[in-house]
């Protein structure tokens, strides 16, 4: 591989990367607010319909 093939390379891949990357961490605090957010709603659902919810099959 040549130096000028390396840099086409990092030039059209490298900066997909970065920018997904960073929309990775920036959008991180938000998928975790979800989250928890699905688990208080699932919680009081389940408090109105009187179903136990068992947690233990977490990963």
């Amino acid at each position: 591989m040549e130096v000028n093939d390396l840099v086409n390379l990092i030039a059209n891949v490298g900066f997909p990367v970065a920018i997904s990357g960073y929309l990775l961490i920036r959008l991180e605090k938000q998928i975790i607010g979800l989250t928890a957010s699905i688990n208080k709603l699932n919680t009081i659902i389940s408090t109105k319909l009187g179903v136990v919810i068992d947690y233990s099959d977490k990963n």
